[in-house]
């Protein structure tokens, strides 16, 4: 029984891996842009930014994915997003939120004196902030940056409201066809190792950066 277990929870590992995988690779870049539009000198690029990511953000996550999976078809009669897709596509757009506002208070707490020393040694605005601010912002970012990261892997569990099958969902699968309480425990151990895991990487990441002080 503990092989089958182990091995239906895998299987629901791998969905939730995806999907945090995924997730960071779209959702990264995209916040950067997203903090961009967030500082922009247009007051009306600035305020749509900064009014979108409000609503993001102070929307839960769960109606943001009902949403995206069901709107298009009951508003626009088009066909309905692959369940999968749909649960990508809202924690891109959720994230990509979220860390717009890391990248942004990072990029905004570097001090102007780095700017103006790297305009008086005759660098451009893109040598300066690959060279200088960028530097220095990832070291600000890591802490905020490693809290998301662990809260993403778990809202992953959401993904369920659709009935995609994650992590979470197969491990209730037993509770249902079996009664069994104890899987939903070891489903918690999966969750506890990846974020361990998680933890680890960025307090090695944190030591590697140790190059302003």
């Amino acid at each position: 029984m503990l092989m089958s277990v182990t091995l239906t929870l895998l299987e629901g590992l791998a969905a939730t891996m995806e999907l945090f995988v995924l997730t960071l690779v779209f959702a990264l870049p995209l916040g950067l842009v997203i903090s961009f539009g967030s500082m922009s000198r247009l007051t009306p690029l600035r305020g749509l930014t900064r009014t979108v990511v409000w609503i993001i953000r102070g929307t839960p996550l769960m109606i943001q994915i009902l949403i995206i999976f069901y709107a298009p078809g009951l508003l626009f009669k088009l066909p309905l997003l692959p369940r999968f897709t749909a649960a990508l596509v809202s924690f891109v757009i959720n994230y990509a939120c979220y860390f717009s506002e890391i990248f942004r208070g990072g990029i905004q707490s570097v001090p102007r004196g780095q700017y103006e020393a790297g305009q008086v040694l005759g660098m451009t605005k893109g040598q300066i902030f690959f060279k200088v601010t960028l530097l220095q912002v990832i070291k600000r970012i890591v802490p905020p940056m490693s809290n998301e990261f662990i809260t993403l892997v778990k809202d992953t569990a959401l993904v369920r409201v659709i009935a995609v099958y994650e992590l979470i969902w197969m491990g209730e699968s037993f509770v249902r066809s079996k009664g069994l309480i104890w899987p939903l425990f070891y489903t918690a151990v999966f969750y506890l190792v990846v974020n361990g895991i998680l933890t680890l990487l960025f307090g090695w990441f944190e030591k590697k950066l140790d190059y302003f002080k």
